[in-house]
């Protein structure tokens, strides 16, 4: 007793002492979090909550830590010269260290609990980035690459028979020196690129275990047929006797017993199922029975749901539990300011799922970075559905490496194990806008035979979708839709898998003043955010009920860096309201239209208009302009590289303007109010109604988008009579197009 007293003296007077000399760095902009952390025990609860166990312990904290080389010797029993807060990457402020080292020590001693004999003792450590090696006093234990898998390994043989062991990690991290898996990380920083994420990222912890205990559960609901197709493996396989019992809070719905290592079918009677509306989890327990007694009991949730396509109206969509949902949400970085690749504290990495869901969006596109499982946790909890990335290889870089094809096919295999269980997740995207793209149909074909109960997206951000369940294109700023004229359009599910990025600078809050924006386009006030969010939604509403639009990602849920994208700051200050962000949302993902076409525009119905390219009178606009020398020429006028544009006339001057004369019918005053533009431009716009101006658009569409008329637009509107529509559009740079159409569009909001 008194050697284990002296012991607990000593380890409390060195931590004063490292308290002394480890600080927190300043990072630009900091978090309201980072002063919570408790750096004695930072992120203190359980890791990993669809396998739990009672007995864990948490070695988060400061740790010895230093820069390396390539032929460092182990340095076992040495102090080393720094400190770091773990789990925290050394490039964060929250660490101490905020800098990058290509390779790097960590050490610390821990004691394993007396209670704990006879069990084996697992090491556990949720992701470091991005090789890692473990040593045991001094031995190596494992040597592991990838910086976004958990880490596992029992190391009951290397203790010793002292109180305190010692455990070190030697870290490698080349970041973009290297063609394996990162994400948006990089050593040169800018645009749409962050700050590199070295080291030990996520938690770090010791269990102990019963050696014919739960290796880990595999879920997979079947809502079909009410079952829960369960298989608990175990370290070792002696034929154990598992025992399962469900619960819906505290009331048992089912128990079961079978065969460890054995594909298990649990009956779910009566079940419930999980939506975002509706995100109930089921509790589990599972003992072990070897040799007629109980070695092992773990407690988990999981959800009743399934993810699918299915055929609406004759067109394919994405379907959740049998039924079409549309699908709203943000990308999501998933980075921080003070704490980079990790949240400050566990409310921190709920926070942002809370307000995922307050800005009334039901999805969330995790881009390109893989989350610790207490985050997956929140969004089954809360009920948000999940596309998750596999990160990427050689993203957005003018230095591209070679690409380590078997490693990112074994980091794309592990991302898929480790999340398997999590009901959140109702799709895989394995590519993001070409970024390290290889051996598509190959690993496109892995993914749906390993995982046929999700849907795979094969790359995000193309205009030739060929493999997988679903087509997605990036539109910037507004939003698009697959083309139909594509033959792959029909056999798989449409998404815009990113649009929007309306910058908004909010009270200063920048990462970087001295760096230039990131942004898609630009507002400097609330309600010029809010009429192009509008704006944008409006015309999603119109792409889900008349183009067959699955789902739509906004970009993004945060700023980052030097993007002034987000619906937040980066340091989580709110710029816009969450309930007004939210009616517009719920009017889409709930919403209907009645819609008639009053005048139809080039792709529902080519038609004649009078144009020029040499810059006509100054009243070319009114009603009563002779255009009698002007060109004629059919809808719509474009340029040949121009993606999505129904051409009829080629143009490929600077500017262009255009009449024509189109009668309206009988009109409701109502109607004449629900009026609006179908309209595609490249670029810049200005639109007339009988000598009014009506509408005005800056930058380009990829596409046909619904464009409000101004009041006084509508007013000049004459129903049973002759109307006048002029337009004037200038191009500057790439593709160029206008063609416009105008429809009666009125909203069916389902959503109250």
């Amino acid at each position: 007793m008194k050697k284990f007293y002296l012991l607990a003296v000593l380890t409390a007077l060195l931590c004063c002492q490292v308290q002394a000399k480890w600080q927190m760095k300043q990072s630009p902009l900091m978090t309201k979090w980072a002063s919570e952390i408790d750096i004695n025990n930072p992120l203190p609860e359980y890791p990993r909550p669809q396998l739990v166990r009672e007995q864990w312990l948490n070695l988060n904290g400061l740790w010895q830590f230093q820069s390396g080389t390539e032929t460092d010797q182990v340095p076992s029993g040495k102090t080393l010269s720094d400190e770091i807060l773990v789990p925290f990457a050394m490039e964060s402020a929250i660490s101490g260290v905020m800098a990058h080292h290509e390779r790097s020590w960590y050490r610390r001693v821990f004691t394993v609990p007396m209670s704990w004999s006879g069990k084996e003792v697992i090491l556990h450590l949720g992701a470091v980035d991005w090789e890692s090696e473990v040593f045991i006093n001094g031995k190596s234990v494992i040597l592991h690459q990838g910086g976004y898998d958990p880490i596992s390994v029992n190391i009951t043989p290397y203790l010793n028979n002292t109180d305190q062991q010692e455990l070190i990690v030697r870290v490698y991290d080349p970041t973009d020196n290297r063609g394996y898996p990162r994400g948006k990380q990089t050593l040169h920083t800018g645009g749409i690129m962050y700050t590199s994420v070295s080291g030990i990222w996520q938690s770090v912890w010791l269990e102990p275990v019963a050696g014919d205990g739960v290796s880990n559960l595999k879920m997979t609901p079947d809502i079909d047929t009410a079952r829960l197709n369960l298989r608990v493996n175990t370290f070792t396989d002696k034929g154990q006797t598992v025992n399962i019992i469900v619960k819906d809070n505290n009331k048992t719905v089912t128990t079961l017993s079978g065969k460890a290592n054995t594909d298990l079918a649990v009956a779910i009677p009566d079940q419930k199922l999980w939506s975002p509306d509706n995100p109930f989890l089921y509790d589990l327990e599972v003992s072990v029975q070897a040799d007629g007694k109980e070695v092992d009991m773990v407690k988990s949730y999981f959800g009743m749901r399934k993810s699918s396509l299915g055929r609406e109206n004759g067109v394919l969509k994405m379907f959740l539990n049998n039924q079409f949902v549309f699908q709203m949400g943000p990308l999501d970085q998933g980075w921080w300011p003070d704490g980079l690749y990790t949240a400050p504290t566990d409310e921190a990495l709920k926070f942002d799922i809370i307000k995922t869901k307050e800005f009334g969006f039901n999805m969330t596109r995790k881009h390109i970075k893989v989350e610790p499982a207490r985050w997956y946790y929140w969004a089954d909890k809360l009920g948000l559905m999940v596309w998750q990335d596999m990160p990427s290889v050689n993203s957005y870089t003018s230095r591209p490496q070679p690409i380590e094809t078997e490693q990112f096919k074994l980091e794309l295999n592990r991302m898929i194990d480790n999340l398997w269980n999590c009901p959140s997740i109702i799709s895989w995207v394995v590519f993001n806008e070409s970024q390290g793209i290889h051996n598509v149909k190959e690993l496109v074909d892995m993914v749906k035979a390993k995982d046929p109960s999700r849907l795979v997206n094969c790359n995000s951000g193309t205009d030739n979708a060929t493999e997988g369940d679903i087509f997605d294109v990036h539109s910037y700023p507004p939003p698009s839709y697959p083309n139909p004229a594509n033959e792959n359009t029909n056999k798989m599910a449409r998404v815009c898998g990113e649009y929007g990025g309306i910058g908004y600078i909010y009270e200063n809050r920048l990462w970087n003043p001295n760096r230039d924006i990131m942004e898609y386009s630009s507002v400097t006030d609330v309600e010029e955010f809010f009429r192009r969010y509008k704006q944008y939604n409006t015309s999603l509403l119109d792409f889900k009920v008349n183009q067959g639009l699955s789902a739509a990602v906004y970009t993004e849920i945060t700023d980052v860096e030097n993007e002034t994208n987000g619906l937040m700051t980066y340091d989580r200050v709110v710029k816009v309201s969450e309930s007004r962000v939210a009616d517009l949302n719920k009017m889409l993902i709930h919403g209907d239209l009645k819609t008639r076409i009053v005048m139809p525009n080039a792709r529902e119905k080519a038609s004649q208009w009078a144009y020029t390219t040499i810059k006509p009178a100054s009243d070319w606009f009114k009603p009563d302009f002779n255009d009698s020398n002007w060109k004629r020429g059919q809808g719509g006028f474009g340029a040949e590289n121009t993606p999505n544009a129904a051409i009829g006339t080629k143009w490929n001057t600077s500017d262009i303007w255009l009449r024509k004369s189109f009668k309206l019918e009988s009109c409701t005053p109502e109607e004449i109010n629900n009026m609006c533009l179908n309209i595609f431009h490249d670029e810049n716009y200005d639109l007339y109604i009988n000598g009014i101006l009506a509408s005005s658009g800056k930058g380009f569409t990829t596409n046909y988008v619904i464009a409000p008329l101004s009041d006084t637009g509508k007013a000049a509107l004459k129903p049973n009579a002759i109307n006048t529509i002029a337009i004037k559009c200038s191009q500057t740079i790439g593709g160029q197009f206008i063609d416009t159409g105008m429809m009666i569009f009125q909203i069916i909001n389902n959503s109250k």
